[in-house]
């Protein structure tokens, strides 16, 4: 850098210049602007003058009213409820589940527990006897638990979900059947006859041994017992259902095992079943017509011949389904082996939760770890203790996040100086913000936003209404509630950073500010950017509440909230803390440790510098230190300290500074002068280390500063800026939608495993499409057959077998009118049913007779001349409108099996009727008709969905198909999780986008308000875009998914990136000079609170990474912590580079006038006072600054001023040496203190 101008004397007459009418005028047009923020200011300057003087009242009310909003934690609400939680209120799919609820009811259809099976060989086949064997091994182990609760025992038989239990009017069959029906198990091994081990039911007959499934022949015991009892209905219900011979006419796996039977086809030759032959297509529960599992709910990794047959396969599985804790309430509600323990739903519950524990543990155990296969084993309720512990908050990171950022405040504050120093600042300010934060959420709860957590009931009520298939699968993509533990350590990084800024801003106090006067100096330089900072962060919360998911809507309130409440605390509390601990350093008392009386009190003297004369120089454009060359000793006698001035003084430039003399500040301490007569002992005791005077502030204006604004430095900034923009583009083509549940648990976790195992192998959903009411559904027949048509081609549905009827309750029960009318037919024909009677014809062809002479008339309800004129299926395959509600009823109540299968769920329930053929009275042949629908389902399977986009493109579809079907006059929509959960990734992008612009623009209107120059909150705006814009990019290039929670994050990081940029550009805007001057101006000042305010952010995240899950990890810690990194390079770097190239003209310019009463300067003479000019001053102008040396008391603030009314001594401006002549000069003081 260039050096000053030769020196030049000061002539002795030289008197100071009187200070200019208007030293400073406006830029431009900015009255007004700058009059509305003194006033502001103004108003801020008031306030922390108001609290310095009642700073002990104000810490005590304001940490009352605190304290009591924290109190508001204890009725705080945890938020259940699925629609509340992730279904966006008053939309379509709010307004759907609503009206599943209204009909139905929230209880679940049940619950259920899953084997998954895979060899420890990756790609291994697993279609062998053998792995078939193992998967044996570990499925009997699990379903021959029993839990010990309420002095019961609960076992598999007793709380597993049976499908169509019939009812039979014969008392003995009716209570064989209960004990023998037997539970819905979805497995490989119901191939075989070892799946009958897995039923646990069984029946006592005399002279039979116990009846159990691996022994019952069903056609063999209604041979036995057809003398003694009148079994024709119940056989033919058999033979409808296509029993059979049940699991004792399958292969055995193993055909040596003893108690194979002897109906098996494969006993006698011994010979081991072809495995991929017999799963080729699926297996059968006890029924082969209403119980086929298919294969895709079986197998996984499947692998075909050219030919379409089964070859290999790498998994397997088994789902064991139970009832809901309602329907286990219900079922034992009155039992004689409940009536003694006060049965209730609360007890079902944990019965059930107990009894899949235990599954879980077992069926984990149940092979040998040098097994050649492993088995994953999970339920419904390892999934709600695994999302419990994900939303619990942990109260040890919570305290050790809160302990690490008490450390760091204090170390970063604490002073080598005891006069400088401010640990114990540091140490309240983060205490308030803890409180604040408490004191936010209280008040939260108080305003009745509901936090949100995943408990049991939530997963439940995600399958209310569903039918039994693959309901685990369910489970997979689900996502997540915003955990409560990471609020907390968010909002404490926010909320200390404003406390640096106010704690380095009150340390800077301009010299010759009063001692009264200092907390509303304070404020009025540092409070416009505290309140720019928490405006836009509050604006970026709610902007953040667009997002219409409620469990995310609600985390931005209370963010918001609780970032107020952070506001309230800084601006109204935390000034009390400055002002209290100011009164410490005035009573010279230890920085923490504030009992103590200071050893360097009484030994440091701060000495100010004052300008020649009794009128101040205007500042800004040149600045010369008077460097006095004085020495001080101490007096035994007067006990005073003596400060004796040689006869000459010489001004002399300040030391060479990189960005010119403008940036120096003077200062000086008697420490120095006392230390040269004291002694190195003395010295050392008082001085501190060099590298201790070293800070940030320090770093910036003479390494940083110099270097960044550089002409090759900024365009070597802006090509990486650049690059990196571009580079963030590019990443974020790469961003995919989606949040998969094992983003969520833990990973190295047996659930991590087992959800791993079951979205590579058996990504099935079952869902469901919803008829409602509003139409005829007897007169839209043909449109309910289209509508089933149109969804059953879209690609994401798995289609039935060939050999399968559709799996609908309209077919089924078109399906069941067929079989009926065939039976009457055959029995007229062969004269078995007249006119008149239907006693001797069959049960099939009784009802048909039944049904077909109803007229539906309330006067004339019998038509006897219909059997022969009517149909109940009409040629085009329809139902006649006349007979199709009565028919409904008839159908419900004589075939369970057809009407469970079809998983219907009618709304209202058709009434119940009781069919006796052999009673033909007029009650018994009038037959009640259904009431209207307004809920039917028919289910479906959806395969194939991996990515986000493929469950896009299924909803896309199934929701053009409901709406084809509404212009035909069918009202439907789509149930199930794909709908509920994936429904919000069709509007995701579109409601981020505009919550991003909405944001940047409440930003921009923010920032010009409070800055008044919308030159600057552009630039700002710009450089918080790019933020925005590079932290999408990077979830590109880590993997991170779009959903809900990044959406939330990206656009709160708009606010966020707010506290890295205002105080810079705020600092840069009301600064004088160049563009680079200001610049670096900015950062002087800006550089140390905003990096504190960042490693304090850092700090605050860094508990995060201890968490025991991936997805708070990935999805809060590593993007808070990349969003925190690039506000930091584009706060500190970008923008003072672009401010430097494009930043607004400064608001105010120093002018000067020219002045007769200042002399031009006469030719050096050797010896008296030297001055120089500055080169951008006129000439006529010179500031000449001194640093005196006078003894005082220790002042009560190093660089505090004292007012000439004041008690102490005034400082008053010496006549320099050369017009006095004056061979010394001496002033008195109290002697410090020694040792």
């Amino acid at each position: 850098m260039a050096r000053p101008p030769p020196l030049q004397e000061l002539p002795p007459g030289y008197t100071p210049p009187a200070r200019a009418a208007s030293p400073q005028t406006l830029a431009g047009s900015l009255k007004a602007p700058l009059w509305l923020r003194a006033y502001f200011q103004g108003l801020l300057f008031s306030l922390g003058c108001g609290i310095q003087r009642h700073c002990g009242k104000v810490l005590f009310l304001g940490l009352l009213a605190f304290g009591a909003l924290a109190l508001g934690l204890r009725v705080a609400v945890i938020e259940t409820d699925l629609e509340q939680l992730w279904v966006e209120v008053g939309s379509r799919v709010s307004q759907e589940l609503h009206y599943t609820k209204e009909k139905l009811g929230e209880e679940a259809a049940y619950t259920s527990q899953m084997l998954i099976q895979t060899p420890r060989q990756e790609g291994e086949n697993i279609l062998t006897p053998e792995a078939l064997g193992l998967h044996l091994q570990a499925a009997l182990t699990a379903s021959k638990v029993q839990v010990s609760l309420y002095g019961k025992s609960w076992d598999l038989n007793k709380i597993c979900y049976k499908s169509g239990i019939p009812l039979i009017e014969n008392g003995m069959i009716e209570r064989m059947i209960e004990k023998l029906f037997p539970c819905v198990i979805l497995t490989p091994l119901d191939c075989f006859w070892e799946g009958a081990k897995l039923q646990g039911g069984s029946a006592y007959l005399p002279g039979r041994p116990d009846i159990q499934w691996t022994n019952l022949d069903p056609e063999q015991l209604l041979a036995e017992l057809g003398p003694f009892a009148s079994l024709e209905g119940f056989r033919e219900l058999l033979d409808k259902a296509q029993v059979g011979q049940a699991y004792v006419g399958r292969p055995c796996l193993h055909p040596d095992d003893p108690h194979c039977p002897p109906s098996a086809p494969n006993h006698h030759s011994k010979q081991a079943p072809n495995v991929a032959q017999e799963l080729s297509g699926g297996c059968h529960g006890f029924s082969h017509k209403f119980m086929h599992w298919q294969e895709e709910l079986l197998l996984g990794g499947i692998a075909r011949d050219p030919q379409g047959q089964l070859l290999r396969a790498e998994a397997l599985q088994s789902t064991f389904l139970l009832m809901s804790p309602r329907q286990l309430y219900e079922h034992f509600r009155g039992d004689y082996q409940t009536h003694d323990i006060g049965w209730s739903e609360e007890q079902a519950g944990t019965v059930l939760q107990a009894w899949q524990r235990r599954f879980v543990q077992l069926a984990q155990e149940a092979l040998p770890q040098n097994s050649s296969q492993q088995i994953h084993a999970f339920s419904s309720t390892t999934l709600d203790d695994i999302l419990h512990a994900f939303s619990e908050v942990s109260a040890a990171r919570v305290v050790g996040g809160y302990l690490l950022m008490l450390a760091y405040a204090c170390v970063t504050m604490l002073r080598w100086d005891c006069a400088q120093s401010q640990g114990a600042v540091g140490l309240a300010g983060v205490l308030l913000v803890a409180l604040a934060v408490a004191s936010g959420l209280g008040l939260c709860a108080l305003l009745g936003i509901a936090f949100n957590a995943a408990t049991t009931q939530v997963h439940q009520d995600s399958r209310a209404g569903l039918g039994p298939a693959v309901q685990a699968t369910q489970l997979l993509q689900l996502p997540t509630p915003v955990p409560l533990q990471v609020l907390p350590f968010l909002a404490l990084g926010i909320g200390v950073d404003d406390i640096f800024l106010l704690a380095h801003a009150f340390t800077e106090a301009p010299p010759g500010t009063p001692l009264q006067e200092r907390t509303g100096e304070c404020l009025q330089r540092t409070g416009t950017s505290v309140t720019l900072t928490s405006i836009n962060h509050m604006v970026a919360f709610f902007m953040a509440a667009l997002v219409p998911i409620p469990a995310l809507r609600a985390f931005s309130l209370q963010a918001a909230i609780v970032v107020g409440c952070n506001f309230a605390a800084v601006l109204l509390v935390f000034p009390a803390v400055l002002s209290l601990d100011l009164l410490r350093r005035h009573c010279q008392r230890l920085d923490v440790l504030c009992c103590f009386s200071s050893p360097c009190s009484a030994r440091v003297i701060q000495i100010l510098p004052q300008e020649l004369g009794d009128r101040t120089v205007p500042v800004g454009i040149a600045h010369l230190t008077a460097t006095v060359q004085a020495f001080a000793h101490c007096e035994a006698s007067s006990q005073h300290v003596v400060t004796i001035l040689p006869p000459r003084a010489h001004l002399v430039p300040p030391p060479s500074d990189p960005l010119g003399s403008e940036l120096f500040s003077p200062g000086g301490s008697t420490r120095d002068l006392l230390g040269q007569e004291e002694g190195p002992r003395q010295k050392a005791t008082c001085s501190s280390l060099p590298c201790a005077r070293w800070n940030l502030a320090h770093f910036a204006r003479y390494q940083f500063a110099p270097v960044l604004l550089q002409s090759h430095s900024k365009a070597t900034v802006l090509v990486l800026f650049g690059a990196l923009l571009g580079l963030s583009l590019y990443g974020a083509t790469l961003v995919q939608d989606g949040l998969a549940l094992t983003d969520v648990v833990p990973r190295g976790t047996k659930e991590h495993a087992f959800l791993s195992a079951q979205l590579r192998y058996f990504s099935l959903y079952e869902v469901a499409l919803v008829t409602q009411g509003g139409f005829d559904y007897a007169h839209s027949q043909r449109a309910l057959f289209d509508l089933h048509q149109r969804f059953s081609s879209l690609k994401a549905v798995l289609p039935a077998p060939a050999t399968q009827a559709p799996r609908t309750w309209l077919h089924y029960y078109r399906n069941w009118l067929q079989g009926i009318q065939a039976a009457f037919d055959q029995d007229w024909a062969s004269g078995r049913i007249s006119r008149h009677s239907c006693r001797n014809g069959s049960e099939d062809g009784a009802l048909a007779y039944k049904l077909l002479i109803q007229t539906g008339d309330a006067q004339e309800p019998l038509d006897f001349n219909q059997l022969t004129t009517r149909k109940l299926v009409d040629k085009e395959g329809l139902i006649p409108p006349e007979v199709f509600y009565v028919g409904l009823t008839m159908w419900v109540s004589s075939d369970p099996l057809g009407l469970a299968a079809s998983q219907a769920n009618f709304y209202p329930p058709p009434p119940e009727w009781l069919h006796d053929k052999y009673d033909t009275t007029g009650e018994n042949l009038r037959i009640p008709a259904a009431q209207p629908l307004e809920f039917a389902q028919f289910p479906f399977l959806l395969r194939g969905l991996q990515k986000t986009a493929d469950f896009v493109e299924a909803i896309e579809g199934a929701r053009a198909a409901c709406a084809e079907a509404g212009r035909a006059g069918v009202r439907a929509y789509p149930s199930g999780s794909p709908f509920l959960f994936w429904e919000q990734y069709l509007g995701l992008r579109r409601y981020f986008l505009l919550a991003i612009c909405i944001l940047l623009v409440c930003t921009f209107l923010v920032c010009a308000l409070l800055l008044l120059n919308p030159w600057t909150a552009g630039l700002i705006v710009l450089v918080l875009a790019m933020m925005t814009v590079e932290l999408f990019g990077v979830m590109g290039f880590l993997g991170i998914k779009l959903s809900a929670v990044p959406v939330v994050i990206l656009v709160a990081s708009v606010g966020i990136g707010v506290e890295f940029t205002v105080h810079v550009a705020l600092g840069f805007l009301t600064t004088q000079g160049s563009r680079n001057l200001r610049a670096a101006c900015a950062l002087e000042h800006t550089f140390a609170p905003v990096t504190d305010g960042a490693v304090s952010t850092l700090l605050g995240l860094l508990m995060l990474a201890g968490s025991n899950f991936d997805f708070i990890i990935r999805y809060f810690f590593v993007v808070l912590t990349v969003l925190t990194l690039l506000g930091l390079l584009h706060g500190l770097v970008l923008l003072p580079v672009l401010l430097s190239i494009l930043g607004p003209p400064p608001e105010v310019v120093q002018m000067y006038k020219e002045s007769p009463e200042v002399l031009s300067p006469p030719a050096p003479r050797e010896g008296g006072l030297r001055w120089g000019l500055s080169p951008t001053l006129p000439q006529s102008f010179a500031r000449v600054t001194t640093s005196m040396t006078v003894a005082l008391h220790p002042p009560p603030l190093p660089g505090a001023y004292i007012h000439p009314a004041s008690d102490e001594p005034t400082w008053s401006p010496v006549a320099t040496p050369a017009a006095s002549g004056s061979s010394n000069l001496s002033s008195r003081g109290p002697c410090p203190a020694t040792g």
